[in-house]
């Protein structure tokens, strides 16, 4: 059985008296996608923020989290970045007024003292994603939405992670580059990225997905592969429109 490169256990968060999350529990194994699916407010991105140690005003972590055999629930993310973890966070948030380059090369952190291998590394970027590389001196505020999403995901990739957090990549986005956007989700996973996705729109999530996770008001109801996930009744019935 592949390692477990993160595992959560009995999670809660609290933002002052509200509760988000209630002893959530998880696990995701190397090479793995694991997808967490749920409606609005249900909780998914306060995971993502949580385990990749987003600090925000009034939150309160209690439980264990433990990425790559290390207890880090209340490291910052500057420690977990450079353990490995990339978060490419809901709404992109890219640097419009920089160019994609240099958005790209704020990813690139881990190797700044070593300019050729940065440069090797935004050449495999912009063959993964040829539309940043004939925009890479535009202003990343001007790219159109999708793009701006590939150009997230680039900078997250630019520092070679060993954990990617992706959270809503449809966010926003037309049915056509929400396609585009996933086939890219599948290609990462063919060559062996371990994803951690967190999406509401769960018929992709699960189609891409090797295990599941049901999130439902900060608790997580459902597990499974994702394909027994994706027939269980009442998953069709609450999220699939069955």
């Amino acid at each position: 059985m592949p390692d477990t490169i993160l595992s959560v256990r009995d999670l809660d968060v609290w933002y002052g008296a509200a509760r988000a999350l209630y002893a959530a529990s998880f696990e995701v194994r190397e090479g793995e996608v694991v997808a967490i699916i749920g409606n609005n407010g249900a909780g998914k991105s306060t995971i993502l923020k949580t385990v990749s140690g987003v600090q925000e005003l009034g939150k309160t972590v209690h439980g264990e989290i433990e990425f790559l055999g290390t207890r880090v629930e209340h490291k910052p993310a500057h420690t977990l970045a450079r353990m490995g973890l990339a978060h490419v966070p809901e709404g992109r948030r890219v640097f419009p007024q920089s160019s994609v380059e240099e958005n790209l090369l704020l990813g690139g952190y881990r190797r700044r003292r070593n300019r050729s291998a940065l440069q090797t590394d935004l050449a495999d970027i912009y063959l993964r994603f040829p539309v940043l590389g004939r925009r890479r001196k535009q202003a990343a505020g001007l790219l159109s939405g999708g793009e701006q999403q590939m150009l997230a995901i680039g900078r997250a990739l630019m520092a070679e992670p060993t954990f990617l957090l992706l959270d809503e990549p449809s966010l926003g986005l037309a049915p056509l580059v929400v396609a585009d956007v996933f086939t890219i989700i599948r290609q990462l996973a063919a060559e062996g990225t371990t994803i951690l996705l967190v999406e509401q729109l769960a018929r992709m999530a699960l189609e891409v997905a090797d295990r599941a996770y049901v999130l439902d008001t900060g608790s997580i109801t459902t597990t499974g592969p994702a394909a027994i996930v994706a027939a269980d009744p009442r998953v069709q019935a609450a999220y699939l429109g069955a």
